[in-house]
C-alpha cells in the first residue's frame, strides 16, 4: 500500500502566499515517491476516521484552529500511537489555545525579527532532512523565533548563525535560534522546519529535497 499523506493548509490568522506552491511541491514529491497526497484547507477533513487511513499529517496553519475537542484528541492520539507529523514554517504559529499541540510541536512562534539573508548552521548533517544542506548554507527567509521551546526536549537539526543577524531584535536570553527539529512523541514522530515563507523556495531543488527528507524521516522510511 502506498503511504497516505494528508496536508492541512488552513489560515485562521495570516495567510501565507507560499501555500499553493507548497501544495504543488508536496504533491509532486508524493508522485515521485509513489505516495498518495491529499491537501485541504477544510478543518472538518481532519478526523479520527481520516487519520486512521493517514501515514503522515502535515500542518501549514496559522491562528487558533476551530477544531472541536474530538478532533483535537484524535490528532494528539494519532501521533502518540505511532503517527507521523510534519509542521512547516507557520505550523508553530497556530494552536495557541491548545497546549497539547504546543507540547507535541515543541514550541510556539514568538515573532519574526529578521526577514533577510541569514546563515544556517546544520547541527545534524546525517539526517535525511538536512544531509543535502552541508555544514552551513545561506537562505533568504522570514526567520521565526520560538517560545516554550527547549533544545533539551527535542533534536535540533539546524540553527541560525548568530553572526549573520542582529540578536538584539529577538527575545531569547540564550540566543539559541533553532530553525528545525525533530523528536518522538509517544510512539509517533514529529518534525518541524521553520523554512518556507518565500514562494520561490518551493521551486528550488535543494528545498524540495529538504521537505522530502522531513517526510521520509517522519514516515520512518529513511533513505
Amino acid at each position: 500500500m502506498p503511504k497516505s499523506i494528508l496536508m492541512l493548509r488552513h489560515s485562521a490568522g495570516y495567510e501565507h502566499s507560499y501555500l499553493p506552491d507548497a501544495e504543488v511541491a508536496i504533491k509532486q514529491i508524493g508522485l515521485a515517491e509513489g505516495w498518495k497526497v491529499t491537501t485541504t484547507h477544510l478543518l472538518q477533513k481532519v478526523t479520527a476516521e481520516s487519520l486512521a487511513d493517514t501515514d503522515l499529517l502535515i500542518f501549514a496553519t496559522t491562528g487558533n484552529l476551530a477544531f472541536d475537542e474530538g478532533q483535537k484528541r484524535a490528532i494528539i492520539s494519532y501521533v502518540e500511537k505511532g503517527g507521523a507529523f510534519l509542521g512547516i514554517h507557520n505550523a508553530t504559529d497556530t494552536g495557541y489555545d491548545w497546549p497539547e499541540y504546543g507540547e507535541m510541536m515543541g514550541g510556539y512562534f514568538d515573532g519574526h525579527p529578521w526577514h533577510q539573508q541569514v546563515g544556517i548552521l546544520v547541527e545534524d548533517t546525517d539526517h535525511p532532512a538536512t544531509r543535502m544542506l552541508g555544514d552551513r548554507f545561506e537562505v533568504v527567509d522570514e526567520i521565526y523565533t520560538f517560545k516554550q521551546w527547549d533544545r533539551g526536549k527535542t533534536h535540533v537539526l539546524m540553527r541560525i548563525d548568530n553572526d549573520t543577524v542582529d540578536t538584539t531584535k529577538a527575545q531569547r536570553e540564550d540566543d539559541d535560534y533553532a530553525m528545525g527539529w525533530c523528536h518522538d512523541f509517544g510512539a509517533g514522530r514529529v518534525i518541524y522546519t521553520a523554512l518556507g515563507h518565500p514562494d520561490d523556495l518551493w521551486a528550488q531543488s535543494w528545498f524540495r529535497q529538504h521537505i522530502r527528507g522531513c517526510m521520509v524521516w517522519a514516515l520512518n522510511e529513511e533513505s
